[in-house]
């Protein structure tokens, strides 16, 4: 999912299943930052905000959530470990935030599994789960794999299984030096909750909507809610 003029940052992982290697852009964007990663997004308030995204998809007992880029696990550790009867999942392309993820599960308790993979080409099957999240990862996707993405949270999705996406808001949501400095880069230029919900409709998923806004200190803050509709 990373232009050629990227792959200075990026890291190779094999794909079994295309039987190619793959590039992908690290949870802390190097791997030498990892270890700061996850105090730095508690800092910015990544916390109240993955708190804000959890509330809004109405878990319920038994429920099969799949959280896609989950990158260190914060989110899907907050999921499994407020509702332990919800049978959560991980999954991201990087095994050093894969590892970490895992350990910090170890520690926490939670009954948690933590997967590899990429988000255009899910390693489930056909409806295998109740509410899929995307938290702060669709802007790292390359444009062309969006709506790839998309369309594969759809196939996982059960019937009447709905989609939580938050990510930075588009350059239309910019504000002040630092978010302004923020959105030139390419990959949130795309950002926009007009391309997000259009993405969303040609992907099959059902009555896309903005559902709120938030902000944390980088900038501000979109999410989304989609559905696979009963069949």
């Amino acid at each position: 999912m990373i232009r050629n003029s990227d792959r200075g940052l990026a890291l190779c992982h094999m794909d079994e299943k295309a039987g190619t290697h793959r590039h992908f852009l690290p949870a802390a964007g190097r791997d030498l930052f990892l270890p700061l990663y996850d105090p730095l997004t508690k800092l910015i308030g990544a916390d109240r905000a993955r708190r804000t995204l959890i509330g809004q998809a109405e878990l319920e007992p038994g429920h099969d959530v799949l959280d896609v880029g989950c990158g260190t696990g914060t989110l899907v550790l907050q999921i499994g470990t407020s509702f332990p009867s919800v049978v959560a999942v991980g999954l991201d392309p990087d095994p050093k935030a894969l590892a970490r993820a895992r350990r910090k599960a170890e520690r926490a308790g939670a009954a948690v599994r933590f997967d590899q993979g990429f988000a255009d080409a899910l390693p489930y099957p056909d409806a295998s789960f109740d509410r899929v999240f995307s938290s702060m990862m669709f802007h790292h996707v390359e444009t062309a794999d969006k709506e790839k993405m998309l369309r594969e949270v759809r196939r996982v999705l059960r019937p009447g299984g709905s989609l939580h996406l938050m990510d930075l808001a588009g350059p239309e949501a910019s504000d002040g030096l630092l978010s302004r400095l923020l959105h030139t880069h390419a990959r949130l230029k795309d950002n926009t909750e007009s391309r997000i919900l259009e993405w969303m409709r040609r992907a099959g998923l059902a009555d896309p909507v903005r559902t709120n806004r938030g902000r944390l200190i980088l900038g501000r803050l979109a999410y989304y809610r989609a559905w696979r509709r009963r069949e």
